[in-house]
């Protein structure tokens, strides 16, 4: 590898996933403390689904959490403890805005193309975008005109995400792809070099000695 060339970690997320918002904000500053120690990451974003069976259109969110945690009260319950733990990160979660528990199929789509038209940096900010949208604004990011609109404000080219949504571009390779990644057991996970390293949303601290010793060993951490 050239000496100016980034290593690339594959981050395995789902975008229905609070924690893996927490994840990625924790990368944020692990990739931000090893630049400082002139380690060059970029990061590649690999689908996931906690929920590949969720209806094309999603579910009332009320009517899913009672499904999942068996009460919405327990529900209420650790979305609080959740709030407590991404406002540490900067994470105004306001899980009171969300309505819907959506399929997330479409929105690694977004995220996927953001990546063939703009590398890195723009899956990053699409990334970003569609957890916020989500998380703080209470938006479905099932629908195919609000996925849209968050790649337009991102720094897609106008109208490229929501031509690539109803054609059902990457579709195929989107969803074969968070197939493969279900034998992960969970998300977010950090691969180097198809080596796990990193699983779960650990202080930023422990992610970038985590990354750090994967590079310097070049096995798992």
């Amino acid at each position: 590898m050239a000496d100016n060339e980034a290593t690339t970690l594959l981050v395995v997320v789902d975008t229905v996933c609070p924690w893996c918002w927490v994840g990625k904000r924790r990368l944020d500053k692990a990739v931000a403390m090893l630049a400082a120690d002139g380690l060059r990451l970029a990061r590649q974003w690999h689908p996931f689904q906690l929920n590949p069976d969720m209806p094309a259109g999603g579910m009332p969110r009320a009517e899913y959490r009672a499904r999942k945690f068996g009460s919405m009260e327990r529900g209420r319950q650790l979305d609080a403890r959740l709030a407590a733990e991404g406002a540490k990160d900067g994470i105004p979660f306001d899980f009171e805005r969300i309505e819907r528990s959506p399929n997330s199929l479409d929105s690694h789509r977004l995220i996927r193309l953001a990546a063939l038209e703009g590398g890195a940096p723009l899956a990053d900010a699409v990334a970003e975008a569609v957890f916020s949208a989500y998380f703080a604004e209470g938006r479905d990011i099932g629908d195919r005109a609000v996925l849209a609109a968050i790649g337009d404000a991102a720094g897609l080219p106008p109208g490229r995400a929501a031509t690539m949504l109803a054609a059902d571009e990457l579709a195929h390779e989107v969803s074969q792809d968070a197939a493969r990644a279900q034998g992960l057991g969970g998300v977010p996970a950090v691969i180097l070099d198809r080596q796990l390293i990193i699983s779960g949303a650990h202080p930023a601290e422990a992610m970038a000695e985590a990354i750090r010793e994967a590079l310097r060993t070049g096995q798992a951490a």
